[in-house]
């Protein structure tokens, strides 16, 4: 079964997403765009939160968040229990972001990332484990029931 990969962004992650969304598919990706789908001014929470709560409830594994700065995205994606939402801005922090905490949402800092970038963040980010282990014991005290 191909896993379906959510992506979304506002207008300043517009271009990117465009970009990623079609690397996902030539990874072999069933990609899920949820928006936004123009350059248009938009309100980053509107796309956030719905990728978010597909992570949340279940239908999805993880997913991939975009804005200009990567900040927006991750602080409403994060309101939601089981979502952990990382900021990476190159390959190095999205390994460690799932091999130590386990990053179901990767977000990008649109501005701050070539598309060149943007790819090689992504496939390492989708490539790399959780290692679990020691690291488990915190990513499980994340929520605040500590469970």
């Amino acid at each position: 079964m191909t896993e379906r990969i959510p992506i979304a962004s506002d207008h300043a992650g517009f271009e990117l997403k465009e970009h990623l969304s079609k690397a996902l598919r030539e990874m072999g990706y069933d990609v899920d765009d949820i928006g936004t789908h123009s350059p248009a001014s938009t309100d980053y929470p509107d796309y956030a939160h719905p990728l978010a709560e597909k992570v949340e409830r279940g239908e999805v594994a993880r997913g991939v968040l975009l804005c200009g700065t990567g900040l927006g995205m991750s602080y409403a994606a994060n309101r939601h229990p089981g979502v952990r939402a990382a900021v990476a801005w190159s390959p190095e922090i999205a390994e460690l972001a799932r091999k130590h905490n386990d990053a179901n949402v990767l977000v990008l800092p649109a501005r701050f990332v070539s598309e060149e970038d943007g790819v090689r963040i992504l496939k390492t980010w989708l490539e790399t484990p959780f290692e679990g282990g020691r690291h488990q014991k915190r990513v499980d005290k994340i929520e605040p029931s500590g469970t």
